[in-house]
C-alpha cells in the first residue's frame, strides 16, 4: 500500500511543480507579469479582512494535509523486515535469533523441495510473534499443491520448533518461471 501512496504523492507533487513552472515561465495570471503584485489592493481588502467560515475550512484543510504528511513520513521510517526474533529458552530468559538467519534457513529448505526454482522469504511482524512471507518460483513441471504441502508441513514445522515458537503464520505466493519452447531440428 505504501508504494501506491508514494506513487500518488510523487504524481501530485510533479503536477504541482510542473504547473508552477509553467506559470512562472510564462508570467501569466495569477502573476500578471513580473512587476505586478500577486494580490491587488482590492483583493487584499476583500480576503484579508473577511470574516466567515472559509478561513476555518482553509485551516482545517491545512491541518489535514499536515497530518497526512506526518503519517507518510512515519510510514517511510517504519522497517518492513523484522530484524530479530525473541526465542524462549525455557528458564524465563529469552535468546535473540536474527531474523535474516531464520528467513535464510526457511528459504534454503523451500529451495530444496522438488520443483522449486527459487525462493525469497521475508520475516515480518513483531519480535514475539513473527510471520513469514514466502515467494516461491516454481519450475514448469512442478505441482503447486505438492510444494504447498511441503512448505506447510515439514518446512514450517521445522522453523517453528527450531525458533521455539508456538505459532508461525506464513503467506505463500507462487509464480511459475517462464520458459521458451525448445527447437527441435
Amino acid at each position: 500500500m505504501i508504494g501506491t501512496v508514494n506513487r500518488i504523492l510523487l504524481a501530485v507533487a510533479g503536477a504541482v511543480l510542473l504547473a508552477a513552472g509553467v506559470v512562472l515561465l510564462t508570467a501569466v495570471r495569477p502573476l500578471g507579469g513580473r512587476a505586478a503584485p500577486l494580490l491587488s489592493a482590492a483583493d487584499r481588502r476583500r480576503y484579508l479582512h473577511a470574516e466567515g467560515w472559509w478561513w476555518w475550512v482553509l485551516i482545517a484543510a491545512l491541518v489535514v494535509c499536515l497530518l497526512l504528511a506526518l503519517w507518510w513520513l512515519l510510514s517511510q521510517l517504519k522497517r518492513a523486515r523484522l530484524r530479530t526474533v525473541a526465542v524462549d529458552t525455557g528458564d524465563g530468559a529469552f535468546a535473540v535469533l536474527r531474523g535474516r538467519a531464520l528467513a535464510d534457513a526457511v528459504a534454503a529448505e523451500v529451495g530444496a523441495l522438488d520443483g522449486v526454482a527459487g525462493c525469497r522469504v521475508v520475516l515480518r511482524g513483531r519480535r514475539g510473534s513473527p510471520a513469514l512471507r514466502v515467494g516461491v518460483e516454481l519450475e514448469p513441471h512442478a505441482v503447486p499443491a505438492d510444494t504447498l504441502a511441503g512448505l506447510a508441513g515439514p518446512v514450517l514445522t521445522h522453523a517453528r520448533t527450531s525458533a521455539g515458537l508456538a505459532d508461525l503464520p506464513a503467506e505463500a505466493r507462487f509464480k511459475v518461471t517462464s520458459h521458451r519452447a525448445r527447437r527441435v531440428s
